[in-house]
């Protein structure tokens, strides 16, 4: 086999590929230039819709792109953010060695699949870390200090000076801040408020005490934290075992001048239970950038409340974290092509895959 890898990439309304043929050329030059690209969802609210359908469904519910289905029956390579995945692209891409995907979650890739075939999947864990732990600490000050609201205030032509929770309004120093799910964006979250001289609580179970004492952090099972926290921000990951990780139950515990900010995924939260606890102005309130259903219906019930901040999914959302993913995705890429120990491969299992492993070797000799 040729040391060349050819490569389909796909960029989108979010990121254009442009930025991938401009990563592939830095990063993959030494592999080549037989590299064909296009868009595979150039407008940005067909983009928004589709992702988030696939996101909920799975890449499955797709049909191969365009540009797969015309030029991938000798590619060995796709990358791209959100172009699905699937089976039936595996289908049309019997040379497949390597998918990768220029963010952190793998909903757009059919992973077992993948694994199955021997095919290495790439993702992007922290490309917008910073955005995101940057958003949820403005969040907890936007909902305490009512600002949205206030500039909303004025924006229609009043001023007012007095709110739902004008009677609790908090200063963020000292208080104690509660974070459930301690990756690289809660430890930056942390990280970020040590200016304020919080006490920060974390339940995460994969963490030890020892490593969030390095954050200057301190360990605390879920009651906990509902509990103590004057803050609760919300940074698991989704997955079968933290599916509606909080709810009634959790924000039964929270103290009445607490502020509730979720900033990961909708589905960690049991709305339902959310919306009854705000309504009900059992908490102080919230501040939200997560959806069950995107863009938010005309009739949810979020919409009718005085107690809550509402974002449109843009808390990862920064030049500089689009920009940078296709370098980091494919400078990973490279890295195992190179003979290195990449950071982003999801499957680490499909190294012991006799066809990739043999692939593989073609490449680094």
């Amino acid at each position: 086999m040729s040391k060349s890898v050819k490569a389909i990439l796909q960029g989108d309304a979010m990121i254009p590929v442009a930025g991938f043929k401009a990563a592939w050329k830095k990063h993959l030059g030494d592999f080549g230039d037989d590299v064909t690209a296009g868009e595979w969802e150039a407008d940005w609210g067909q983009l928004q819709f589709r992702r988030l359908e696939v996101e909920k469904q799975g890449p499955e519910i797709e049909s191969v792109p365009d540009l797969v289905a015309s030029s991938g029956a000798e590619a060995e390579l796709l990358a791209g953010l959100f172009v699905p995945i699937s089976s039936k692209v595996m289908d049309a891409m019997p040379k497949l060695r390597i998918a990768g995907v220029s963010r952190a979650g793998v909903e757009n890739v059919n992973v077992p699949e993948a694994t199955k075939r021997g095919i290495a999947v790439f993702h992007v864990m922290g490309r917008n870390a910073h955005a995101v732990s940057d958003f949820a600490v403005g969040m907890m000050l936007a909902e305490a200090r009512n600002i949205a609201r206030a500039h909303h205030s004025i924006q229609t032509g009043e001023w007012r000076k007095t709110f739902s929770n004008s009677d609790m309004v908090p200063e963020l120093t000292g208080r104690t801040v509660g974070l459930v799910g301690f990756g690289y964006i809660g430890s930056l979250v942390a990280k970020k408020l040590s200016g304020w001289d919080v006490r920060v609580l974390v339940y995460d179970p994969y963490v030890s005490a020892d490593a969030l004492a390095q954050h200057g952090a301190e360990a605390a099972d879920l009651a906990t934290i509902m509990a103590e926290s004057d803050f609760v921000s919300v940074h698991a990951r989704l997955s079968e075992e933290t599916k509606g990780l909080i709810g009634r139950e959790q924000f039964a515990l929270m103290k009445p001048t607490a502020i509730f900010i979720n900033t990961g995924r909708a589905g960690l939260v049991d709305q339902d239970a959310l919306v009854e606890t705000l309504r009900e102005k059992r908490i102080a309130g919230a501040a939200l950038d997560v959806f069950t259903t995107e863009p938010l219906p005309a009739d949810s019930p979020y919409r009718e409340l005085d107690n809550v901040t509402l974002t449109t999914h843009l808390a990862g959302t920064t030049s500089d974290a689009l920009s940078n993913s296709p370098y980091l995705l494919l400078e990973d890429v490279a890295k195992l092509l190179k003979g290195g120990q990449p950071r982003f491969l999801y499957n680490p299992e499909v190294l012991q895959n006799p066809e990739f492993a043999a692939w593989l070797q073609s490449k680094q000799g």
